[in-house]
């Protein structure tokens, strides 16, 4: 194994977790996706659904930097991580409407989850920084 490929195939491995976690979540969660999910997992050449994977999570990837920037774009958040509040504390302080309850717990979730992710950017970035050091 080549040190000098670690990075490279360490993000191939997150996009391609990315994009099997995302079919599996859309499996799970829509009846007619689950019977064309199987059907493709039956007939399907697993080197073209393992590279259906992979673009599949570069692109949630994509995504989810898109959102990150968005999100720290705003003046509110951008001032709250310089006073080292946490973008959740944020959004705990809006106001109270109609269907709230619903959307805050999956604002909070995403928030989480593109928490997470940051982390595991900055690890793999890490890693990168360590390799290109040796």
């Amino acid at each position: 194994m080549n040190p000098d490929n670690l990075p490279q195939m360490l993000q191939t491995g997150f996009h391609l977790t990315l994009g099997a976690t995302s079919f599996l979540i859309d499996t799970l969660q829509d009846p007619l996706k689950r019977e064309e999910n199987l059907d493709k997992l039956k007939q399907s050449d697993l080197s073209l659904l393992a590279d259906e994977l992979l673009e599949k999570g570069e692109m949630t990837d994509r995504e989810a930097r898109n959102f990150v920037d968005t999100i720290f774009s705003q003046p509110g958040v951008r001032d709250n991580a310089r006073n080292g509040e946490s973008v959740s504390n944020h959004s705990d302080t809006a106001t109270d409407t109609p269907g709230d309850s619903v959307v805050q717990p999956e604002v909070k979730e995403i928030q989480e989850l593109t928490a997470q992710m940051a982390a595991l950017r900055v690890q793999l970035e890490n890693l990168r920084a360590e390799n290109s050091q040796d």
